[in-house]
């Protein structure tokens, strides 16, 4: 037998296999990169457009062509503006995808390194972040993330550095994922700080530890990849929530204010349903209902193929 016939599979080869028999899981797949190179697309428009110094085309009007219904030339239609829907669906996405990569961006690294420090070192550390995370999960998080999202948007407004900034990232889409950020690390805090407790008196800890590798050592080279799979599943759970949440607040009128995302067209939408003009709403509810989707359906099979657990409870049953 060769050697890289016993060379035993690592954990993502393990998934994939795994992920590749699951046929929706593919399916969901293939929409996501639907949604990925749509994205791509609204980036280089949207950045055309800042580069330079033009209106990007999906905000040029024509109000000759204004509310007309899906056709040959405009799948979506027109809005009020004479603005091709499809274009601003496309930016929805764009939007999207930003706020959850931003967002996780503060996410994830907050929420490992507090519930990583909690879950191994225990005691006062422990108490502290465990009383932290409490209090900022007993509050409403849509009350939470609209009273930080008001303050970073006034300092924004007064600041001339971050004016700068915003020349480049709306101040609304900026505002909107520090306040998810700082709101939304709380449940992987405490999914990592459990795998922590866990890990932090097992063997090959106790191993490292009398050959005198050091706390930070243990904690991010031995035992953070054991957990890694831990932190991809729940972005990928949460990363639809985080898209919800946008819509949600720019339909409240607290989120994005000068980019099309998918809740500032709906909003806008919903005054011209009486008019008879539903492709509006459709399009940009639409794009949304089947990212969303595709995200949950992909993020539930992801989190059957990484868990060691939930793949031996298949093999047994099999």
């Amino acid at each position: 037998m060769s050697a890289a016939a016993s060379k035993p599979e690592s954990l993502w080869a393990i998934a994939w296999h795994q992920l590749r028999r699951n046929r929706l899981a593919m399916i969901c797949l293939g929409i996501l990169t639907a949604y990925i190179i749509i994205w791509f697309y609204a980036e280089g428009v949207f950045w055309r457009g800042r580069i330079l110094d033009k209106t990007p085309t999906y905000k040029v009007a024509h109000y000759e062509i204004r509310n007309l219904p899906p056709s040959a030339h405009h799948w979506l239609g027109t809005n009020y503006a004479g603005k091709d829907n499809l274009l601003l669906v496309a930016q929805g996405t764009r939007i999207a995808f930003e706020i959850g990569l931003l967002t996780s961006f503060i996410v994830i690294p907050l929420g490992f390194v507090l519930g990583a420090l909690a879950g191994y070192f225990g005691r006062k550390t422990d108490t502290v972040i465990t009383y932290l995370f409490s209090v900022i999960g007993s509050v409403p998080d849509i009350l939470l993330i609209i009273g930080i999202a008001y303050v970073i948007h006034g300092v924004v407004d007064r600041s001339t550095a971050m004016q700068a900034l915003t020349r480049y990232v709306d101040s609304g889409l900026l505002s909107v994922c520090i306040a998810m950020g700082f709101t939304g690390w709380v449940g992987l805090c405490r999914l990592i700080r459990g795998e922590y407790i866990k890990h932090r008196d097992r063997q090959y800890v106790l191993a490292a530890r009398a050959l005198g590798v050091g706390h930070l050592g243990i904690m991010f080279r031995h035992i953070a990849p054991n957990v890694l799979h831990i932190v991809i599943i729940n972005f990928s759970l949460r990363f639809p929530g985080l898209i919800l949440t946008e819509v949600v607040l720019s339909f409240l009128g607290v989120g994005i204010a000068n980019e099309p995302s998918w809740g500032a067209i709906i909003n806008d939408a919903k005054q011209r349903l009486w008019l008879g003009n539903w492709w509006e709403l459709a399009g940009a509810t639409a794009a949304m209902f089947f990212l969303v989707l595709a995200l949950n359906l992909f993020g539930d099979a992801l989190r059957d193929a990484l868990d060691p657990k939930l793949r031996t409870a298949d093999t047994k049953s099999a």
